[in-house]
């Protein structure tokens, strides 16, 4: 509990104040940008290649009397065909579900069909009465701010958000602005987490999502959105991790792209992992990777359930 000094030497105790916040929007809007800087710590992998974030990832930031508790979602997808793609949108309908905010983010100045498509999971019975935050994000890509007066008011007519923040979510004091607006929307209850918790996800989990953010922020456009990756092993010894993982793909010749010529591509995605794991676990890490080819398991719902999708 924390307590305020009030005049004369009393204390008046401030109650705690702790709720759920969902980040959702379409894919590569900026949600795992902005869930890492609302946390004050890298917790989600972000690239530019669509689609990254596929587990439901929280983020926990605590500030005085309040505790925020950020849920990152994958972007929810518009095309049902994959079992993966199934997987990843009944993840964001179950957060909506528990959540007490939601934070809707979508590019500044722009609304297209996948935004809507978004925007009708909040008029599910699940969302009645539970505030909705626009978050305008990438607003240093607008170079006219007077456009987005016509542009607000278009989206106030879609959808009565309880918030319009418009913000960059790589700027700290837009950010630090963006805490304290939802601050009093936080329900007054007991903090879930202690007061320096960072996340609830563990080591192996951050592992695995740290080495897949290297891998598609290597090789780019090249690898199909149907690869993964599954840590086979993860020992502690005191500061040391060793960790071995198996990069997952469909065919043989998307485990040559990630090999590269004379496995220069793997080296370079396990250097890289390595070092900001070590950053992130303050500890040496041994680590050693794979690539497996694992035809169709994008569509297969045991091989997505034995890779720890939900």
């Amino acid at each position: 509990m924390t307590v305020n000094d009030a005049p004369g030497g009393a204390t008046d105790e401030v109650p705690q104040r702790c709720g759920l916040v969902a980040i959702v929007g379409r894919p590569n809007v900026g949600k795992s940008t902005l869930l890492n800087a609302l946390v004050g710590q890298k917790i989600s992998i972000t690239s530019n290649k669509a689609q990254t974030t596929r587990h439901r990832i929280t983020g926990v930031r605590t500030i005085d009397e309040a505790q925020f508790v950020f849920v990152d979602t994958p972007g929810f997808q518009t095309r049902h065909g994959a079992a993966l793609n199934r997987t990843l949108n009944r993840t964001v309908q179950g957060v909506l579900s528990d959540v007490d905010v939601v934070l809707f983010v979508v590019e500044a100045g722009r609304f297209g069909l996948d935004d809507a498509k978004v925007l009708g999971l909040m008029q599910g019975d699940a969302m009645s009465g539970k505030p909705v935050f626009l978050i305008a994000n990438k607003l240093d890509n607008v170079h006219r701010r007077a456009e987005l007066a016509p542009w607000l008011k278009g989206m106030q007519e879609r959808h009565a958000f309880a918030e319009f923040v418009p913000l960059s979510a790589t700027k700290e004091a837009d950010v630090q602005r963006l805490l304290g607006i939802l601050k009093p929307y936080l329900p007054a209850q007991p903090w879930f987490y202690e007061p320096d918790a960072l996340t609830d996800r563990s080591e192996r989990f951050l592992a695995s999502e740290i080495i897949r953010e290297k891998l598609f922020r290597l090789t780019g456009d090249e690898l199909p959105y149907a690869s993964t990756v599954v840590i086979d092993r993860f020992e502690e010894e005191g500061a040391l991790r060793r960790i071995a993982a198996s990069i997952v793909v469909e065919r043989d010749a998307h485990k040559g792209m990630i090999i590269g010529s004379g496995g220069e591509r793997l080296k370079r995605i396990g250097s890289e992992a390595r070092q900001e794991l070590e950053t992130l676990m303050d500890a040496k890490v041994f680590l050693e990777l794979w690539v497996k080819v694992r035809s169709g398991w994008a569509d297969d719902e045991e091989h997505l359930r034995s890779y720890g999708y939900e």
